[in-house]
């Protein structure tokens, strides 16, 4: 058999209840088959091009395995991080105290020390639409910069919504079901999330309503349309519907709204209703936990190439993606495995690893949720409606707090002309245009492997790229047009907002 092509063609195809066969096109137009054993439950083809592997589980006829178990940092750490407080006591919360807002399962998850956690089966089978993700080695990115650095990306994008967000989505929506839930509620600021959760709960027939962050609401009306299309209903945040919505915006009528006003109204609508539980995509040691799927695959696949990374780099806004990826690689870090530098990147305009402080803040706008330590920027923080980046969230997850603090990993924050700047460079030498979060990533990878070639360091550098950008391309159109702006850091302020946060001995 002989085919005229002009590169390399790697493809596996997986048939339910089938086998698997491996085809390998080889420099002479030849192509040689290889059987696999039968293990995914759908149809799913991988391509790569010359030499490179383009997607890591190609290349080789070992293909990789979803995790059947979520990773708990937590039980490896020398210390443990802080507990969360009540709002109103301040004292270390209780499990019946989440209740009203989450179900039995997931409230043990938040509080577990347990090392491994098993996937549910149902689980899985929806993990295996998507999953496992692509690990890609971004060859042309890497011969436009002329650096020796290898630069791969896990790319989460393949996902129904587009993003990272589903690997926790379903889990929580599943478990809401299992406990006989029939609406959830939730906020969202670019949308990944309400649409993540709004893509989950259309595979459970429950109700889901969304409360969206103004700014965004207005700037992206087509993840709005993603969310109505599985059935959930959107609203702007802040709202007249909660009595927190009507009072910022009696305030300020004009308000853009922020993520933490928007978790304050749907935790409003949760706690009014005993049939109504509330979901977070991200912050929370349970979604973070969910998301470590990413970093085990990552594993399996870095193995299968033959690499290990010297520099992991993710985004990091209230943490999920950041979390997903590297909290497994901590784990082999904390065992002596390896040794790679861990970079969360963030915002300039919303920088609250580099420039909060670490403190008991609320989690909310309007003081409802728990007080959490964490580094913080103040629970009134609002940025700028004009920040085209993403990553909007006053606070970072306790968790990766907690890492940080105890010096496993560094971080670092990019103006977002800078980040869309790599975007551009990556859109066209990879070809996928990515989400304004994992610019952030983008462009500190970029940055990295330019030092590489200063320094003439063959570096591995692994980055997340947690989802596509289809539905942000007017913020490409205001960078491409020169009208996007760097918001310079206001300390003024930034001391306004953590002014009110609680004064705790």
């Amino acid at each position: 058999m002989t085919l005229s092509l002009s590169l390399q063609l790697n493809a596996r195809l997986t048939l339910t209840g089938k086998k698997q066969y491996y085809w390998k096109l080889r420099g002479d137009d030849s192509v040689s088959t290889t059987i696999l054993k039968p293990k995914a439950t759908h149809l799913r083809i991988s391509s790569g091009y010359d030499g490179g592997n383009r997607f890591s589980s190609v290349g080789n006829p070992k293909a990789i395995d979803i995790p059947r178990q979520w990773y708990n940092l937590i039980a490896d750490l020398p210390s443990k991080p802080p507990p969360p407080l009540h709002p109103k006591t301040f004292q270390p919360l209780k499990p019946e105290d989440l209740s009203h807002l989450f179900p039995d399962e997931l409230i043990k998850q938040e509080t577990t020390l347990e090392r491994f956690i098993d996937i549910p089966q149902e689980v899985l089978d929806i993990y295996s639409l998507w999953r496992p993700t692509p690990l890609i080695r971004a060859k042309r990115l890497e011969k436009l910069l002329d650096t020796p650095a290898r630069i791969y990306f896990k790319y989460e994008g393949v996902s129904p919504a587009g993003s990272h967000k589903p690997n926790t989505a379903v889990p929580q929506v599943w478990y809401n079901a299992q406990q006989g839930v029939k609406r959830i509620v939730t906020e969202t600021g670019a949308g990944q999330w309400g649409c993540s959760l709004a893509f989950a709960c259309s595979l459970f027939d429950i109700d889901c309503q969304v409360w969206q962050v103004r700014a965004s609401f207005d700037q992206k009306p087509y993840r709005k349309m993603m969310m109505q299309t599985w059935g959930a209903k959107v609203h702007p945040s802040p709202s007249e519907i909660t009595e927190c919505g009507r009072r910022i915006l009696e305030k300020d009528p004009d308000s853009p709204g922020s993520l933490g006003i928007a978790i304050s109204e749907a935790v409003e609508v949760a706690a009014m209703d005993a049939g109504t539980k509330y979901c977070l995509g991200s912050v929370l040691n349970h979604v973070l936990l969910h998301q470590t799927v990413i970093g085990e695959e990552c594993i399996q696949q870095m193995e299968i190439m033959g690499e290990t990374p010297d520099v992991i780099i993710g985004c990091a806004g209230g943490g999920s993606n950041f979390g997903g990826l590297c909290f497994p690689f901590i784990r082999e870090k904390l065992k002596g495995r390896m040794n790679p530098v861990i970079r969360a990147v963030e915002p300039a305009a919303c920088p609250s690893l580099t420039k909060g402080v670490y403190a008991y803040d609320y989690g909310d706008t309007a003081g409802m949720t728990p007080l959490m330590k964490m580094h913080t920027l103040g629970h009134d923080f609002i940025p700028d409606p004009i920040h085209a980046g993403g990553l909007r969230y006053h606070g970072m997850a306790p968790l990766i707090s907690h890492v940080y603090e105890l010096g496993f990993m560094e971080a670092i924050s990019i103006p977002q002309n800078e980040c869309f700047q790599g975007a551009i460079q990556f859109a066209r030498t990879e070809g996928l245009i990515p989400a304004p979060e994992p610019t952030h990533a983008i462009a500190a990878a970029i940055r990295e492997a330019i030092r590489c070639r200063e320094s003439g360091e063959s570096k591995v550098i692994l980055m997340a790229m947690c989802g596509h950008g289809h539905f942000d391309l007017p913020a490409y159109e205001k960078y491409l047009q020169g009208g996007l702006v760097d918001l310079s850091f206001d300390q003024n302020k930034i001391n306004a907002s953590l002014s009110n946060i609680p004064n705790l001995a």
